[in-house]
């Protein structure tokens, strides 16, 4: 996967305040407020930022959670995993592998009933939605 290297006012260029604050400095968007966390609509899930392809549809799930939840991304090099200990707890933060962007958190073992038992708790506003109708 290729690197996108941009500088901090390149993004903020490019992208909304409300994308920079998620996708550059780690931000959350508030719980039921995001476009995609009722979507059902078939496609893939792009990163925001640089366009790299993240999850699809087909991975998609209702958690009820109150952001997009995911049971795995698209290819596993396509998201990159860090241990997070902000907030005074310990969680996993998701970011894009392609250009490092902050796209949520993965939870595992909540016992939801998903072939990976793994919540990837994303925010809309880190994502595009991509049909086959938005590609013709």
């Amino acid at each position: 996967m290729n690197k996108v290297m941009k500088t901090d006012a390149e993004w903020r260029a490019q992208l909304s305040p409300e994308e920079y604050r998620v996708l550059r400095q780690a931000g959350t968007e508030r719980p039921f407020t995001g476009e995609y966390v009722d979507t059902k609509t078939e496609g893939v899930y792009s990163c925001r930022a640089c366009g790299a392809e993240l999850f699809t549809s087909d991975a998609k799930f209702e958690s009820h959670c109150g952001w997009p939840s995911f049971y795995e991304p698209s290819a596993g090099d396509h998201v990159t995993l860090i241990e997070d200990r902000s907030l005074g707890m310990v969680r996993v933060e998701v970011r894009c592998a392609s250009c490092d962007s902050h796209l949520g958190h993965v939870f595992h073992g909540e016992g939801y009933p998903t072939p990976t038992d793994d919540r990837y708790c994303i925010n809309s506003v880190a994502l595009t939605l991509r049909t086959s109708a938005s590609d013709k």
